[in-house]
């Protein structure tokens, strides 16, 4: 990609599927020319939690006809939970960002920082930026509400992440939202363990209500006894 003299590439990542238990984490950034950002405000872009299904996939199509870069990075279940046993959530989503950044080598670029704390996260961030020239780095809690190009990096990351859950919603209609609040998808994951005895490979088992109900399933009858009877 060619940038014109004088013009600077400014970037926007966030991610969509953290909370949830279900399916993957999706990371995406978007890159757009600073020249050209007056034609990404004028979509009138918010949060992509705070739209509809069909707007988000209406203003998809959008975004990929106005933006300079997209790069989009999926991470599976298994590598959530392999992280989450080591090293946490926040590294992995950091080390996801970093290379979508590293990819796209923007001048100034701006994540929704997942971290209560917004500069130790752009400090994890910038250790893992690989930047071949001067760039500034804004970490910001509710950047997808505040900065146009991080709110259209949420909706790259959510579409691609409904996407997602709709193929596996092909084969299990039962799954429900796909967060642990939602009674619907405990209640699919609880008898999925309790009938093949561990839960799907779409499912995140770190997470406290399948650890939980993993826990439960593997205690005999007896045992279960014998927290009465101690």
């Amino acid at each position: 990609m060619n940038i014109p003299k004088g013009d600077k590439l400014i970037a926007g990542v966030d991610e969509a599927g953290r909370g949830s238990v279900i399916g993957p984490l999706v990371v995406a950034g978007v890159g757009i020319t600073e020249s050209k950002l007056q034609l990404l405000s004028a979509l009138g872009l918010k949060d992509s939690k705070s739209l509809s299904r069909e707007k988000r996939k209406l203003l998809f199509s959008k975004i990929i006809g106005i933006a300079d870069y997209i790069c989009v990075c999926i991470i599976s279940t298994q590598e959530i939970d392999e992280s989450v046993q080591v090293n946490g959530l926040n590294l992995l989503e950091a080390e996801a960002m970093a290379a979508v950044i590293n990819d796209m080598q923007p001048d100034n670029v701006y994540v929704d920082c997942c971290d209560v704390r917004p500069l130790r996260y752009a400090s994890i961030l910038e250790a893992h930026i690989v930047c071949g020239r001067a760039y500034k780095l804004y970490s910001l809690h509710h950047a997808d509400s505040l900065v146009g190009v991080v709110s259209a990096a949420s909706i790259i990351a959510k579409v691609v992440r409904d996407n997602q859950i709709f193929e596996i919603r092909k084969s299990f209609s039962d799954i429900g939202s796909g967060y642990p609040s939602d009674k619907l998808t405990i209640r699919f994951i609880r008898n999925w363990i309790q009938k093949f005895g561990d839960a799907p490979t779409f499912v995140r088992k770190s997470w406290k209500p399948v650890k939980l109900i993993l826990m439960e399933s593997t205690r005999t009858p007896d045992s279960r006894l014998d927290r009465f009877c101690t």
